[in-house]
């Protein structure tokens, strides 16, 4: 059974920057596609970004595009999300999940379509 493992979050500024990292055991992710989601108080779970079992293919919500980066290291059975220029409505609950899936067609916004979930770690972005 795949158990994933967020770490990384905590207080940035606006403006600043946090690097999120989805750490899996119990299995290897390289079979995996891994999309990063977020929960802000209040709000339906968000589909972040997503990124193919290679890393060749990524995604990105339009609300993130130019300031996240996802990138993964299948060595380290790691994916990352590198957060930029983070702005207070980036405040939320960031969850990483994985399944075994093509991104090509995946619906990857949809948390329903993902098997494993890590228990999710908090961004608060404020001054």
């Amino acid at each position: 059974q795949l158990q994933l493992v967020e770490s990384g979050g905590g207080l940035a500024q606006p403006g600043g920057s946090l690097r999120l990292s989805c750490t899996a055991s119990g299995g290897t992710l390289d079979l995996n596609a891994v999309g990063w989601f977020r929960q802000a108080p209040g709000k339906e779970r968000e589909g972040v970004s997503c990124i193919s079992a290679s890393g060749g293919s990524t995604n990105y919500a339009d609300s993130v595009k130019d300031r996240f980066t996802i990138s993964r290291d299948n060595g380290k059975n790691t994916v990352y999300l590198q957060m930029n220029s983070l702005k207070p409505e980036d405040t939320a609950v960031y969850y990483c999940a994985a399944v075994r899936a093509g991104l090509l067609l995946f619906p990857w916004r949809d948390p329903s379509e993902y098997d494993y979930w890590g228990q999710g770690t908090e961004v608060t972005v404020s001054s």
